[in-house]
């Protein structure tokens, strides 16, 4: 996108260097244990922190890339058998993406790739937890014209130019002002 001229910013969450952050970075790593319900909201506060940033960059006109988002957070905490509906309150009001592109690929297909298995989530049953949950989603919105499932067990080039062209598509037509996140 920026080689096409386009503003943009990414943010991935966590962003583990803010105070909620490292807490979670503590978590993920396995160094620290917490309640499922506490570490939530702590995922969940890590996202409120950026939300003022968030809108600030998209009204100046930038487009903004999470590397996860609420969704993620719902997902993997409904995995935990925590209820799916409860997960999504704490993210209620957050910036509203436009798109939501899903990476799919199957937990063994994670589980060859490098580095996976050294955080807290990252293994293969739990992983398959949260499939349910990512599809749950895609069923949830489907219609919206927001949710993307992208194979990501292809080439990086391959899902490269599939992300690039549903993303300018979209800013070719996307003018609208910012949601809030599940307030519908």
């Amino acid at each position: 996108l920026a080689g096409k001229g386009h503003k943009t910013d990414t943010i991935a969450f966590p962003k583990r260097t803010t105070t909620t952050g490292k807490l979670l970075d503590g978590y993920l790593k396995e160094s620290t244990n917490l309640d499922d319900h506490a570490v939530h909201l702590l995922f969940s506060a890590n996202r409120w922190q950026e939300a003022q940033a968030i809108r600030q960059a998209v009204a100046q006109h930038t487009t903004v890339i999470c590397d996860r988002y609420a969704y993620s957070g719902v997902a993997f905490s409904a995995a935990k058998s925590l209820d799916f509906t409860w997960c999504q309150q704490p993210d209620k009001g957050l910036p509203e993406p436009d798109l939501v592109f899903y990476m799919s690929a199957s937990p063994e297909v994670l589980n060859a790739r490098d580095g996976f298995g050294t955080e807290r989530y990252e293994k293969v049953e739990f992983q398959t937890k949260v499939r349910v949950n990512y599809e749950r989603f895609a069923a949830l919105e489907s219609g919206s014209g927001r949710w993307v499932n992208v194979d990501s067990a292809r080439s990086i080039e391959d899902v490269h130019r599939d992300i690039l062209g549903v993303v300018l598509d979209t800013m070719s037509r996307e003018h609208g002002e910012l949601g809030k996140l599940w307030s519908k």
